[in-house]
């Protein structure tokens, strides 16, 4: 069964969003996820810098099965990527929740508005379940 962390919001894409600051979210892809795709070889990460909108492709992931889309589950400016999974893209298999994060983004506007649309752990789990 995956783990679903109860401190962490969910898309139905299967990415999660942790807030960091009044400003700041780091995501990445769930632990359901990372076990769906397999043993994780390669990420394309978004460019620092750009803005996305909650739902807008923000780079790929590949494993030895698949190459899936990365969806941002919230608009904001990409302000940082976990660049350590360039060279130990497994971490995201290993630690999905911790050193397995993809990226982190300054939200536009309020932080409540940002994350309204996502589900909570109680729900997220009954989506994968």
């Amino acid at each position: 069964m995956s783990e679903v962390k109860e401190n962490l919001l969910y898309s139905e894409e299967h990415e999660w969003a942790f807030v960091v600051d009044e400003r700041t979210v780091r995501i990445g892809i769930s632990d359901h996820a990372q076990a769906q795709l397999g043993d994780i070889v390669f990420i394309e990460f978004p460019e620092i810098g750009s803005t996305l909108s909650a739902g807008d492709s923000m780079g790929s992931i590949e494993s030895v099965k698949t190459v899936s889309e990365l969806y941002c589950p919230v608009s904001g400016k990409i302000t940082k990527v976990n660049t350590g999974l360039e060279d130990a893209p497994e971490q995201v298999n290993s630690a999905p929740y911790d050193g397995g994060w993809l990226a982190e983004l300054e939200i536009e506007g309020s932080m409540e508005e940002a994350l309204k649309h996502l589900l909570s752990a109680e729900k997220y789990q009954e989506l994968i379940d």
